[in-house]
């Protein structure tokens, strides 16, 4: 797989191979460990994971609200990682003050990844390189709502 550009397969390989590990206590890799710490908590993707023949190539049609949970669990991956490392600079510590807002980090990631989410669309849209100002604006209103 490759790691910065993955397909549309090998990310939806990479969850279901997760999935399956875990459901066999196999041992995982570290990013296959955070992986699962976002399947986790969202079971209501654990149907769609369970049956990776029907699902590998499943369309998402965000028009009809269908959320496509391999992009939903990918955009928590992103955020997971951007706190990580503080980048861009600043959202670990806007993460810190919407888990105070929220009183959970789970509502908290959802406020990162509709942000992120709006980022990436709004670059693809333009055809431009994702704009990290508008990023950290999208997430400072976020804080102040």
């Amino acid at each position: 797989m490759s790691l910065f550009n993955p397909t549309r397969n090998e990310v939806r390989e990479f969850f279901f191979n997760t999935w399956l590990k875990h459901k066999q206590s196999q041992v995982l890799t570290d990013l296959e460990k955070l992986g699962l710490s976002v399947m986790l908590l969202h079971p209501e993707y654990h149907g769609v994971l369970d049956v990776p023949t029907l699902y590998i190539h499943q369309e998402y049609f965000p028009e009809f609200d269908e959320t496509n949970p391999f992009l939903h669990m990918s955009l928590h991956l992103s955020a997971l990682e951007q706190i990580s490392i503080n980048q861009p600079t600043g959202i670990a510590e806007i993460y810190k003050t919407l888990v105070n807002k929220h009183q959970n980090d789970h509502d908290a990631f959802h406020d990162i990844i509709e942000c992120l989410g709006e980022t990436i669309w709004q670059a693809q849209r333009n055809q431009t390189a994702p704009d990290g100002a508008l990023y950290l604006s999208l997430l400072q209103n976020k804080t102040q709502l």
